[in-house]
């Protein structure tokens, strides 16, 4: 019998402002995979994450967490199920008037009762494990984007999610700090086991984290496929968009 998905959307709709972006939105995200999801820019991917994490309900159709529907979860049992999940935001989403240690322990203090020692033990490791050391003292205005990320990215998953989504991780960053960041996105799948959905438009980041690629195309996923099987496809609308080739933009929907 085969797994249950981690995260299954079926048939997902979603009208905003007068315009429908999710049009049938149906995808499965299997137990520690990274799957990206691609996709030019305002056509409903970030709409996506936040249905897949309860933050927004469909008009239609069904968003299933290990098999469990939770479109028709009270508010109490949803926030259970959204503690599964850590969130890297766009711009990692720190809080300028609390220092890096602060916004990484945000999560265990709002939702754990530890010790404050072992509050910064488990800020200090997670740090480590993106590559930052000695700089819980820090405020967050004095840092570059690429460790704004970095700390976003431990703040994420300080609590041991299950799953980790990433809403374009590598957005304003340079090719050496992309690098970077795609790096700790891999070493996070191997570290910890966790399973993954990444929003992007930067191909070479998908192509480099990716088991899987969707592609988003007015409103819904019309290719999921391997990264090889993106590189070989055929379909020209799916090649335009992998070799940067400029087709016009889809309806604004973001």
């Amino acid at each position: 019998m085969p797994e249950t998905p981690l995260l299954d959307m079926q048939d997902v709709h979603k009208t905003l402002g007068g315009k429908h972006i999710l049009q049938g939105m149906t995808l499965q995200v299997h137990r520690g995979e990274t799957l990206v999801i691609i996709g030019r820019s305002g056509i409903g991917k970030t709409v996506t994450l936040k249905h897949m994490v309860g933050l927004m309900r469909p008009d239609r159709g069904k968003v299933f967490i290990e098999g469990r529907d939770i479109t028709t979860l009270r508010d109490r049992d949803l926030d259970q199920i959204r503690m599964k999940f850590g969130m890297l935001f766009q711009n990692g989403a720190l809080l300028n008037s609390l220092t890096v240690g602060e916004n990484v322990a945000m999560p265990l203090r709002e939702h754990e009762r530890l010790p404050e020692e072992e509050v910064r033990r488990l800020v200090r490791e997670k740090l480590a494990l993106v590559e930052l050391h000695d700089v819980e003292d820090m405020m967050p205005g004095i840092l570059s984007g690429g460790m704004k990320k970095r700390v976003g990215l431990a703040r994420a998953i300080v609590r041991n999610p299950e799953f980790i989504l990433y809403d374009e991780p590598t957005a304003g960053l340079d090719p050496i700090m992309s690098n970077a960041i795609n790096e700790l996105i891999v070493n996070m799948k191997n570290t910890l086991g966790v399973s993954s959905v990444v929003v992007t438009h930067d191909m070479p980041s998908a192509f480099r984290i990716a088991d899987r690629i969707a592609m988003l195309r007015k409103g819904r996923i019309i290719k999921v496929g391997t990264p090889a099987e993106f590189l070989e496809t055929d379909d020209p609308v799916i090649k335009q968009f992998v070799y940067g080739e400029e087709e016009g933009p889809d309806e604004p929907s973001e």
